[in-house]
């Protein structure tokens, strides 16, 4: 097992590892901007670091600033989180030749699920459905129209490089299509430097289910169930849960052993999620992500099973110590993403948090770095925290999810639980039936006033 290990990242996910490494008995080493002296990880970590100023590029994603941290503190690992460094695989390759462990997966992988073509490629070897569209890469505008023609519209575009829905533009006709090509292309190069772009089936109404997977890089690989992650604004996630209510046990149990099955054939080490496109009973897979998920939680509720625990132990070279006859899904979790932002508008309010007041009770969880007092910079993400709920049924979840979001009390700044306040009560969403576009449509028809009620 690790000595000490350097938390390479902010906010609750530092805190979260932080717990994490202290019931592994693992010593710890918090970094931290300016911006972040007084975050609740830096106070509570055995050891602390100042590697630069507020911005992210001068701090957190400041490789020498980590290096040296690790240098003057003699950490042997560092977790990156989610986010910043933690899919950059010359990152890992880095502290590799300078004798710490990333923990995470071999940079091999992160570079190959790290570049959206490469993934799909290699998704297809390894038996994975995938959405019908372009083998690799299209620079030809005729090219583009070939494939769009002969896989039927309406069809999408995304960048190779891409995430959060840049360089993403969807088609519906001929003529669509050349717009959406160049627009996609030139938004790709200012966004991440690489204007390669692919073309996919665009589905209409899919739910966006990811499979949670776990590996030792030995050839040992289980899934841990589903989580639905299809409420979503502008292709960020705003409500998890699991298991989805689009799923049966079969479904579940299929797609889970496709993926599991697929880890091994590949020797994956660490934590890792499988993503999905899933429509009329067929999956259609998006992308990997390579490192733990903001919303893992959801998964650690219906299995019991400590997920960064698991991922620190295999990062120290442990075998995977959990049977895929061992995991079994005991009910229903929901995860709110609580964000310092209006709720109709979602413009960001950073500022000093006057009263904090986080809601409790059996099945109730929150995973949040702020406190009482604290002011949430304006330099990095808006996340307050996460309300995470589990009970015994759905219903029993959304009951108890009402009755904890009405608990919880954020004064100061404007966030986002007022919306989530009015998803519990929709009837959609009591009933299951939403897809990736639902939340979009409904804030657009004014499903939320915008200066609702704290």
């Amino acid at each position: 097992m690790f000595d000490k290990v350097l938390i390479a990242n902010r906010g609750e996910i530092a805190l979260r590892v932080l717990r994490a490494c202290k019931e592994l008995g693992i010593a710890t080493v918090a970094v931290h901007s300016t911006a972040d002296v007084n975050a609740m990880h830096v106070k509570l970590a055995d050891e602390s670091v100042c590697i630069g100023p507020p911005t992210s590029r001068d701090s957190y994603l400041n490789i020498p600033s980590l290096l040296a941290a690790c240098e003057i503190t003699g950490a042997d690992a560092i977790h990156p989180g989610y986010g910043f460094l933690s899919e950059n695989a010359r990152f890992a390759e880095i502290l590799e030749s300078h004798g710490i462990t990333f923990i995470g997966p071999k940079s091999e992988h992160i570079r190959i699920m790290g570049d959206k073509i490469e993934a799909k490629r290699t998704a297809k070897k390894l038996g994975i459905p995938c959405v019908p569209g372009s083998d690799g890469g299209v620079t030809d505008e005729k090219d583009a129209l070939k494939i769009a023609k002969k896989i039927g519209f309406p069809v999408i575009v995304k960048a190779a490089a891409g995430g959060g829905g840049r360089g993403m533009k969807v088609a519906r006709t001929e003529a669509d299509l050349v717009d959406a090509f160049h627009t996609a292309r030139t938004e790709a190069k200012a966004a991440f430097g690489d204007d390669a772009v692919y073309i996919e089936k665009f589905l209409e109404k899919p739910r966006h289910i990811e499979i949670q997977v776990l590996g030792d890089g030995q050839g040992n690989a289980v899934h841990l169930g589903e989580r639905d992650c299809s409420l979503q604004r502008r292709h960020q996630k705003v409500w998890e849960e699991g298991p989805s209510p689009a799923l049966n046990e079969s479904m579940r149990s299929e797609i889970g052993e496709v993926c599991a099955q697929a880890m091994r054939d590949l020797g994956y080490l660490g934590v890792g999620t499988i993503e999905f496109l899933y429509e009329d009973g067929k999956f259609y897979f998006i992308e990997m992500n390579t490192r733990i998920q903001v919303e893992h939680p959801v998964t650690e509720m219906i299995t019991g099973i400590d997920l960064v625990n698991e991922q620190i132990r295999i990062a120290a070279g442990a075998p995977l110590g959990i049977k895929q006859s061992d995991i079994k899904l005991q009910g229903h979790a929901i995860e709110c993403r609580v964000n310092a932002e209006n709720p109709a508008t979602f413009r960001p309010s950073p500022g000093k948090i006057a009263y904090f007041h986080p809601p409790g009770g059996l099945g109730v969880r929150v995973d949040s770095a702020v406190y009482q007092g604290y002011t949430i910079p304006p330099h990095y993400d808006s996340l307050v925290g996460k309300l995470i709920v589990h009970g015994r049924t759905r219903n029993e979840c959304l009951m108890r999810l009402r009755r904890a979001l009405d608990e919880f009390v954020v004064d100061g700044i404007e966030t986002t639980l007022p919306l989530f306040r009015t998803l519990v009560r929709n009837a959609d969403i009591q009933n299951g039936l939403y897809d990736i576009h639902w939340l979009e449509h409904f804030l657009n028809a004014g499903g939320m006033d915008e200066t609702p009620s704290a």
